[in-house]
């Protein structure tokens, strides 16, 4: 993890600035985040020339490369409607916000209202883009529109990750109460109020989680840091309710030699992507949301995908709905 985004996941106040009046506004809850028919599925790994971004379809065909970066392409977001792709991109200097096409072409930064900007996600509608940022004092959370303007901010505490739920009225992060506490998910509401933990501070929560389509749970990683797990623990993919309650595992690896990190809902819901790692070797699989049926889409290789993003079908060629959905 880089230094700033140790620096964004620390010392997580309870307590929110008074600016939450325009968000419904900035969020309309008529839509919905990522509905419909299964498309392309996005994680970012590292390469030879950094870490970059590649996507494939959900049968395990067609596996590319859509970024060629100087510095680190990281955390990729799908547009609603499948056709664009929000992402960091980590440079020695610092890191961006960036939008490009889902193949890959006219890729774009955009300025952020921090020293450093990054975690970047659509809201429902498709035309804002909230994000996470730091400076050298303090974090926060800020809206933008897809061109960089608009800025607005949202909360000015620490937090990464933020994911707007389907219905606009609740935004999700993975925080910290207190420095050295380990991070909880967590949720605010978009008009305002306190951010509320949804799980435990002891879970460990990795900075990757993603909203059902429905909008009534979320899927997130337990004991997501190596280096805090006590011997013989595993990582796993496990879901909670938006309230925090029925909160309880997908996956049951121990040992700690095998784990499970959850990656998202599939855009019709019927499945919940992940990355396995087994004993050193990685690969990118599916589930059901109850946890059955975990089928590999790429075997186990060396190849790490990390912050997994199943986007929806543009209603062309790159989805493979048939396939990814019996």
């Amino acid at each position: 993890m880089s230094a700033h985004h140790r620096h964004r996941r620390t010392a997580l106040a309870m307590s929110l600035a008074g600016c939450f009046a325009l968000v419904l506004m900035l969020v309309p809850p008529a839509h919905a985040t990522f509905p419909g028919r299964n498309g392309l599925i996005a994680f970012h790994s590292e390469t030879a020339a950094g870490t970059q971004i590649f996507t494939v379809r959900p049968n395990g065909h067609d596996l590319r490369q859509i970024t060629h970066v100087a510095g680190d392409a990281i955390r990729v977001d799908w547009s609603p409607d499948g056709r664009r792709i929000a992402f960091e991109i980590d440079t020695p200097d610092k890191p961006y916000v960036a939008l490009m096409n889902a193949d890959g072409s006219g890729l774009t930064t955009l300025p952020g209202i921090g020293l450093f900007n990054g975690d970047p996600s659509f809201t429902p509608d498709g035309r804002w883009l909230v994000y996470s940022f730091s400076n050298e004092e303090h974090g926060g959370v800020a809206i933008m529109k897809l061109d960089g303007s608009h800025q607005r901010l949202l909360i000015n505490d620490d937090g990464s990750d933020p994911n707007v739920s389907p219905d606009g009225r609740t935004i999700s992060l993975t925080c910290n109460a207190f420095p050295q506490v380990l991070p909880a998910l967590c949720t605010f509401p978009s008009t305002g109020g306190p951010i509320a933990p949804i799980t435990p501070f002891t879970a460990d929560v990795g900075d990757k989680s993603d909203w059902s389509p429905d909008g009534r749970q979320l899927v997130f990683t337990d004991h997501a840091d190596a280096n805090r797990r006590a011997p013989g623990v595993s990582a796993n993919v496990e879901v909670v309710r938006r309230n925090g309650s029925d909160y309880h595992r997908l996956t049951h690896y121990s040992g700690g030699q095998v784990n499970a990190f959850a990656g998202s809902y599939s855009p019709d819901g019927r499945w919940v992507v992940l990355r396995l790692e087994d004993h050193g070797q990685f690969g990118l699989y599916r589930m059901r949301p109850d946890g059955t049926h975990l089928r590999a889409i790429l075997p186990l290789s060396p190849l790490a995908p990390r912050y997994i993003d199943w986007g929806p079908s543009t209603g062309h060629s790159q989805g493979d709905n048939n396939q990814s959905a019996n």
